[in-house]
């Protein structure tokens, strides 16, 4: 009697059935492990393929928002160098991407001292208007939802707007964007441009509605002008951003306009009646 076990009745039939077997179901030929260089290599392709991608979605990483009380002024120093001073009254945002950093304003006004970054370009999106700069110093204004103004007075910077070719501004110089469209360039003073950062508000054949505007982010209550045909009144002078108040009563000694302080601290400015 032998001593060795008997096989496995399935053992017994996988063996008898094996040739068939590979015949209906062939093991794919086996590949040799890539290389070492290979692997690196194909790594490395893949990561630049990732950088690649990101480089040209640019994505939003950091957003950092910013804002200013009326009669309430601030400095801000972001990480890149770059300082950004805010006027009263003023909403920024600022959005760090891969590839630049943008700044939304959303009201008033910043006076923008960029560190240049060559290959992140900062640019500024309010209202109508685009501002694209390297490295400069620069004021935007919103003057109100539709209107807008950019001031150079270092550097050089592009503005765009969405019915515009962009246009270069150099130090010294002012544009507009209204509705959509830029208005021609104009040479001015940057510094009594740029004067609120002293607490002056200088005003220089300025229509009268631009003038309210401004005065608005000086002051909580309201200042309402009824007449529309006031608007185009011209208004020059050097005044006190803190005294706005000093401004309205002072004003119907300028033009031809009356100053009424309501019960609920809001002001209209109307057109002052005729002397009887």
């Amino acid at each position: 009697m032998s001593n060795r076990p008997e096989p496995a009745p399935l053992d017994d039939a996988l063996g008898r059935h094996r040739d068939q077997l590979k015949q209906l179901f062939p093991v794919p030929p086996s590949r040799p492990a890539p290389s070492k260089p290979a692997r690196s290599a194909g790594i490395a392709l893949v990561v630049a393929l990732a950088f690649a991608a990101l480089a040209w979605w640019n994505p939003v990483y950091k957003t950092e928002r910013f804002a200013t009380a009326i009669g309430e002024r601030r400095t801000v120093l972001l990480g890149d160098g770059s300082q950004l001073l805010l006027d009263s009254g003023t909403r920024v945002d600022v959005r760090w991407r891969l590839r630049s950093r943008e700044a939304g304003l959303h009201a008033g006004q910043v006076l923008f001292d960029v560190s240049p970054a060559l290959y992140r370009p900062f640019v500024v999106s309010a209202g109508p208007a685009q501002v694209e700069v390297l490295g400069t110093l620069f004021n935007v204004r919103r003057l109100d939802d539709d209107k807008v103004r950019v001031t150079l007075a270092r550097g050089r910077v592009q503005v765009a707007a969405a019915g515009h070719a962009p246009i270069s501004l150099r130090p010294g110089q002012q544009v507009d964007a209204i509705g959509g469209q830029l208005q021609p360039v104009a040479k001015v003073d940057a510094a009594r441009a740029m004067a609120w950062k002293e607490d002056r508000i200088v005003f220089e054949q300025t229509p009268l509605d631009e003038a309210v505007s401004l005065l608005r982010h000086y002051r909580k209550a309201a200042i309402r002008l009824d007449d529309p045909s006031l608007a185009a009144l011209k208004l020059s002078g050097v005044f006190d951003a803190q005294n706005v108040d000093r401004l309205l009563e002072l004003l119907p000694s300028i033009l031809p306009v009356a100053v009424q302080q309501q019960a609920d601290g809001s002001v209209q400015i109307r057109r002052k009646p005729p002397r009887k």
